[in-house]
């Protein structure tokens, strides 16, 4: 059998420690918050992110591309004509994948859509 009293007092320790409430004294209460408004002053100032802009990345993986292809057309076509007409019309797709890149990037204005935003640590956005 179970002694009771030992019970009793254990409920009594436990409501009287779940009925505690420590508050802080207003003065620490007030300098915790301004502390903490000036910091996330200071993080909302800084940069949110590192911005990489990606908009000449079409425009160099096409012409890396059409560059090796021309390459290509050199060295493996056996008739001179052939291979120099192969190249030209490379290294001219080449050029117009550039022109149209730069072409579209002003007229669009993509720039910012072809933007990667990496956010650092701790930083607010």
């Amino acid at each position: 059998m179970r002694d009771k009293r030992l019970n009793a007092e254990i409920e009594d320790l436990i409501r009287a420690s779940m009925k505690m409430t420590d508050a802080p004294a207003p003065e620490l209460n007030l300098r915790l918050k301004a502390a903490l408004y000036q910091q996330e002053a200071l993080l909302r100032k800084r940069p949110a992110a590192h911005q990489v802009s990606l908009w000449y990345l079409p425009m160099v993986l096409n012409g890396i591309t059409f560059f090796l292809l021309a390459l290509a057309a050199l060295m493996m076509v056996e008739n001179r004509y052939v291979s120099y007409l192969a190249a030209g019309v490379c290294c001219y797709a080449g050029v117009a994948g550039i022109l149209l890149t730069i072409v579209g990037v002003k007229r669009a204005n993509i720039r910012e859509d072809f933007t990667i935003r990496i956010a650092k640590r701790g930083v607010l956005a």
